[in-house]
């Protein structure tokens, strides 16, 4: 599995606005091949960053959702003014070595 985590700094006062975002997205990148789920997580520290993670069947799967048509309509859509985003923050890509759980 293929792990996408992008870290997002979020400045105070436009958190709930940042979750509606994605409730209310396209949802494109749910119908693409290799996709197998997605979590917003909200930080519990103030100060930390948002972490919007992925996770694909294989890197082959995320570089073909970042190729398509419909990751640039989803990432062309912002709603939010710059001045909602601190500096910091960053993709991050990891392959899982070990996995442990009930999925």
């Amino acid at each position: 599995m293929f792990v996408v985590a992008n870290r997002i700094m979020v400045n105070p006062g436009y958190e709930a606005a940042f979750a509606e975002r994605f409730r209310q997205r396209a949802g494109q990148v749910e119908q693409q091949p290799g996709f197998v789920r997605l979590e917003v997580m909200r930080p519990v520290n103030d100060g930390s960053p948002w972490v919007v993670m992925t996770h694909w069947r294989d890197k082959g799967a995320f570089d073909g959702w970042v190729a398509s048509e419909d990751f640039k309509a989803a990432h062309r859509q912002s709603s939010l003014p710059k001045e909602a985003f601190g500096a910091g923050g960053g993709l991050e890509m990891h392959e899982v070595e070990i996995y442990a759980g009930s999925d």
